[in-house]
């Protein structure tokens, strides 16, 4: 009997020419996604929001008021050097510190109460003593991402020198060169840059919140535990309802067939998705908090978050599995990942992210949980930090999947593009007994 040896099937063009175009185009996709989105992020950044504040009290010297912090901040607003990369919002110290403390800002800068008294003092003092030294405050806000928090931080660190080297011009020029000329070396020097910029940090985050990236991580394990789970369970559904073999080790396992409906097959799967999300949230909200030691907050409502995200991933998942069948893995994987993990807003704010993936951005699902947990870790629960889009989005994709899924599913139904033809999925009482 002459057998074909199984190593022959190398020889079949299709094999090669179906698996290298999947392999081929995925491993395109991700680098677009992955590298495209990163690969120039200042040269994409367009408004990233800072704050501008002007705390300054003004002083008054010769006879006349003068309000530097005034001129410093009007200086910036209307500045072109920046072109559109920074959105500059004036406020106040207490709304810039509340911005700060929703994520809303990526940074800040700060004319103190002191500033213009700080300047002024200087031309009365530096022939005789040491001045106090002004200061501009540049706030940063790792909470809103480390990326975002350096590119704001960068920005309003070249604003405040270049404001302070203004201020110095305007100083020198109100001091006689023949009284100049008997500063010490050192106090001329301070006429020409007057202001220290020190860098503060706008909202301190605690010691295991990962640099502001625990969110992003926590949120990434919700979305990979769903789409995770979505492939498991739909093979374990198959497999019970006997449409599939289940190879254990050497062992393989295989039912007698019990036919179901396309949208049965469906509800059986997001039926144990929904259950199994309170016990992957438990675990992950354990592991994470109880074994890891992350930082974290209203732990009652970070648990209800994280199986509702668990579930409405795993859900979204099944859907596209029962849709597309076997490619439906591939859209699951660049949906949930591909497209998911660049466009979160979290390792690369938004704002410095090609106006493509800013479009994905505003549907992919990582963008809006990510907002969710970071606003119930970092910004104590607030729902206009994230939480309230989270929940929305959330509702919003459940109830797209389940119109999709179901939609279709009933469809292939009503046609009879049933999985094995009617004939040979009659159960047997030996079948059913079997279960």
């Amino acid at each position: 009997m002459n057998r074909i040896h199984p190593f022959r099937v190398l020889r079949a063009k299709p094999l090669w020419i179906a698996n290298g175009v999947i392999v081929g185009v995925l491993a395109l996709l991700f680098t677009v996604f992955y590298v495209g989105a990163n690969v120039d992020p200042a040269g994409h950044l367009h408004k990233l929001p800072v704050g501008l504040v002007n705390a300054d009290k003004g002083a008054a010297a010769d006879g006349k008021r003068i309000d530097l912090g005034a001129r410093i901040t009007e200086s910036i607003e209307k500045s072109t050097a920046g072109g559109d990369k920074i959105d500059w919002k004036v406020m106040s110290e207490k709304e810039a510190k509340g911005e700060l403390g929703k994520g809303k800002l990526y940074g800040a800068l700060l004319v103190p109460a002191d500033f213009s008294s700080s300047v002024t003092a200087l031309t009365a003092t530096t022939a005789t003593a040491d001045p106090v030294q002004p200061r501009l405050t540049v706030l940063t806000n790792q909470s809103a991402g480390s990326l975002g928090s350096s590119l704001a931080r960068a920005a309003t660190t070249t604003a405040a020198e270049s404001a302070s080297l203004q201020v110095g011009k305007e100083l020198t020029a109100r001091i006689p060169p023949a009284q100049q000329a008997k500063l010490p070396a050192a106090a001329r020097v301070l006429l020409a840059d007057p202001a220290a910029v020190t860098v503060e940090d706008g909202h301190p985050l605690d010691s295991h919140s990962g640099l502001g990236l625990t969110a992003f991580y926590y949120a990434l394990v919700l979305v990979v535990c769903g789409m995770l789970a979505a492939n498991v369970i739909s093979g374990q559904v198959d497999h019970a309802l006997g449409y599939t073999h289940n190879d254990m080790g050497p062992r393989r396992v295989h039912r007698p067939l019990l036919r179901a409906t396309r949208v049965q097959t469906l509800a059986i799967a997001a039926t144990l998705m929904a259950a199994l999300s309170v016990l992957m949230g438990t675990l992950v909200l354990a592991g994470a908090v109880g074994i890891m030691g992350m930082d974290a907050s209203h732990l009652p409502l970070l648990w209800l978050y994280s199986v509702a995200a668990i579930a409405v991933c795993g859900i979204g998942a099944l859907t596209l599995l029962a849709v597309f069948g076997t490619p439906g893995m591939l859209l699951v994987t660049l949906v949930f990942i591909a497209m998911a993990v660049p466009t979160a807003g979290a390792t690369t704010p938004l704002q410095a992210l090609p106006e493509f993936y800013r479009f994905l951005a505003e549907f992919e699902p990582l963008r809006q949980i990510t907002g969710g947990v970071r606003s119930i870790l970092y910004y104590d629960a607030q729902g206009d930090a994230g939480l309230t889009r989270g929940w929305i989005m959330l509702a919003v994709g459940l109830g797209a999947a389940c119109l999709f899924g179901f939609g279709v599913t009933r469809l292939y139904d009503r046609k009879g593009l049933h999985r094995v033809p009617e004939e040979d999925a009659v159960p047997t009482k030996a079948a059913v007994a079997a279960r």
